[in-house]
């Protein structure tokens, strides 16, 4: 009887990512390893992004669309190609077209901001059709799918594909080039996984004590879940907040390469992700998208661990809608537990909203959403109110107050049917 032989998961060459970077001379930037002030301090470690936010797509996501596409066959270009994205894969794979002088196809949901269908445009220029079709990825995807099979086209998957992981691993070469000390610890953000299993191998034939850590979204495990699972696994639903890293499957090659090298994969909360954009932009002027955030959202949990330490965090990307502050500010609060909603029930006389103003509220809190849908012919009216505290101890004497005032009639927070109408 012939023995059977277990094929070996694939991972990229040395020599493979090497190539890769040749060929994205001159079209992907070497971004700067650049040490940060405020979270060194924070931290008391040596702490460098590497700012993959600065490429002319403002991601990552040029290098493994750039080298796939660049590795197609004659015949293949002039067929053209397909991808189904509504965020930076899509900007990189126009961007290559762009440069490479082929025909693309990006398919996207139809609710995609007008910003990212504009930006997709731009990079194509006349290179790329756009087609919109149904209301969520899954749909764009079903759609990609269908047209590559029906013309013959190659289909550039954003992080399932043996070219695009080589093409991301490039960074990796480009991190040990550029650190003057070895790196500790290493931080990556995980969507797909495209970016990750392509660091894990250059790292850990080149820098094996290096400890790498995977940072996903709380509200979207899958690699996470994967892991511990030992099977890739798709979740049933996500929270999409962190849109450039929610996933419902991970990459079959990603998560083999995972499972075989990785040191740790831990998730940080959507809120705690906001106040990292926030404070970015406020203390070092940095534009980041959600993403973007997640590996530096993650120090700390290891501020134990990372002290004294040369630490290096992959800043993604920094595709953030200007429209979308207002929810970060938003879940930053929340987070914090600054952010409480409440319905209130004023009395229906004069009066009733100065008492609560004057007598209720704190001297540092804010109301920051007042809805007050109509009158009642009862003795009480209900609102839905949102205040901002300064502290999150206000929280429990603002609700005794409106207890004892008879203003009280349920607290929001904590009921998630009704929460989502609000934020």
């Amino acid at each position: 009887m012939k023995k059977s032989i277990k094929k070996t998961p694939f991972q990229p060459k040395l020599e493979d990512v090497m190539k890769a970077a040749a060929t994205l001379k001159n079209v992907a930037a070497v971004t700067s390893l650049m040490p940060n002030l405020t979270y060194s301090k924070k931290y008391e470690a040596n702490v460098l992004f590497k700012r993959e936010d600065l490429q002319i797509v403002r991601s990552y996501k040029i290098r493994g669309a750039y080298n796939k596409i660049s590795t197609l066959t004659v015949e293949e270009k002039n067929k053209g190609v397909v991808c189904a994205s509504a965020g930076n894969h899509a900007q990189g794979v126009a961007y290559s077209c762009n440069k490479l002088k082929i025909k693309g196809t990006v398919f996207m949901p139809a609710p995609t901001p007008k910003q990212k269908i504009q930006q997709v445009k731009m990079f194509g220029e006349g290179y790329i059709e756009v087609i919109l079709t149904g209301d969520t990825y899954d749909d764009a995807y079903r759609e990609a799918m269908r047209a590559c099979i029906e013309n013959n086209m190659t289909f550039v998957h954003p992080f399932d594909d043996e070219k695009v992981i080589e093409g991301q691993a490039t960074i990796a070469l480009e991190i040990l080039e550029q650190s003057e000390k070895k790196i500790d610890f290493l931080f990556v953000p995980v969507g797909g996984g495209g970016l990750i299993s392509g660091l894990l191998p250059v790292f850990k034939s080149l820098s094996p004590d290096t400890k790498i850590i995977g940072v996903e979204p709380e509200g979207a495990p899958a690699m996470l879940t994967s892991l511990q699972k030992g099977s890739n696994t798709q979740l049933e639903s996500i929270d999409k907040f962190v849109d450039g890293a929610a996933v419902k499957r991970v990459g079959d090659r990603n998560f083999e390469i995972c499972k075989i090298y990785l040191d740790e994969m831990i998730t940080v909360p959507e809120g705690k992700v906001c106040q990292t954009i926030l404070d970015l932009y406020n203390k070092d002027a940095i534009v980041v998208e959600p993403a973007g955030a997640l590996s530096i959202t993650a120090l700390d949990r290891f501020k134990d661990k990372i002290t004294g330490k040369n630490v290096v965090c992959i800043v993604s990307g920094s595709n953030n809608d200007i429209t979308r502050t207002a929810e970060i500010k938003e879940r930053a609060l929340l987070f914090a537990n600054l952010k409480h909603y409440f319905i209130v029930r004023f009395p229906q006389r004069a009066g009733a909203l100065k008492e609560f103003v004057d007598e209720i509220l704190g001297p540092n809190d804010d109301i920051t959403h007042f809805q007050y849908s109509k009158k009642y012919n009862k003795e009480n009216g209900p609102a839905v109110v949102g205040i901002e505290l300064k502290s999150e101890d206000d929280l429990q004497p603002l609700i005794e107050r409106m207890k004892t005032h008879n203003f009280y009639g349920d607290y929001l927070n904590n009921k998630p049917d009704l929460f989502q109408f609000l934020v």
